[in-house]
């Protein structure tokens, strides 16, 4: 059940008892990955984004220190992912759906007495309903301490293992997510149906574009053929190994800082 998490890691293996009698639940961080399922082009699993926000969180686990209370809660696998609605096998709730799933959590968690929560999506199409449920559990709860936090966001070398116009156009199913599932679940990527393709050109000197700061609302199939957006083909287990590395270094890096997180306030 605990699949990539270090089993003295993963919360719903503990019992009530030994949740009453934890020692600091002020400052244990709980960790709730989200991901979806949803299309990942011809080559990957529709479990993508799922398994890569466990994979990097249970390294990351593993590398933290043993006396810095963490745990991971049961993964979301399903989110809001109707941009990729006209692909088959994709699942998608709505973003009321997931919006009140997170706060029911958070609110069971903050009855059980924890005050620190971060929420790991690893779905590029939801962090802004994300970020809305930690904003919404803060108001409710002052000193309930949320974090939104985006997988790939900590800090990480995955860009430089990219090539330049993979950086500035890639976003799904693409060199970087087909090298992290060569890495931890080779034997569900099948690498002679990757393909390469980016998004149809913006005019010359366009403003908008389907990534950066000024875009504009798009779905998966007016993009993209293939559901992939851009060049999978580039992927290897070497890069992949790489970037679960030092993704999961970044994930100790970032825990660290959670546990810390207004304890000077406390004293």
């Amino acid at each position: 059940m605990h699949g990539f998490i270090p089993p003295q890691r993963f919360f719903a293996y503990l019992s009530w008892p030994q949740i009453a009698a934890l020692p600091d639940k002020n400052n244990t961080v709980l960790i709730q990955p989200l991901g979806a399922i949803e299309q990942h082009g011809p080559h990957l699993p529709l479990i993508v984004d799922s398994a890569i926000g466990m994979a990097v969180l249970g390294k990351a686990l593993e590398k933290l220190n043993p006396e810095i209370p963490a745990y991971a809660l049961p993964p979301l696998y399903y989110g809001k992912s109707n941009e990729h609605g006209k692909f088959p096998g994709t699942i998608t709730l709505t973003a009321e759906t997931l919006l009140a799933t997170l706060m029911e959590i958070a609110e069971s968690l903050y009855r059980s007495g924890f005050r620190k929560l971060v929420l790991m999506n690893s779905h590029g199409g939801q962090p802004q309903v994300v970020e809305i449920a930690a904003q919404d559990i803060k108001v409710k709860h002052e000193e309930f301490n949320v974090f939104p936090i985006f997988t790939w966001r900590v800090p990480n070398i995955s860009k430089e293992l990219m090539a330049e116009k993979e950086r500035s156009l890639s976003m799904h199913a693409a060199d970087a997510e087909t090298s992290l599932m060569l890495s931890i679940l080779p034997e569900w990527v099948n690498m002679e149906k990757a393909v390469a393709e980016y998004p149809p050109p913006r005019p010359d000197g366009s403003l908008l574009g389907t990534k950066g700061a000024l875009t504009f609302a798009w779905v998966t199939d007016q993009i993209s053929d293939s559901g992939v957006v851009g060049d999978a083909t580039a992927a290897t287990k070497e890069k992949g190994d790489r970037m679960l590395a030092s993704l999961s270094d970044g994930w100790v890096r970032l825990l660290e800082e959670v546990y810390g997180f207004g304890r000077d306030r406390n004293r």
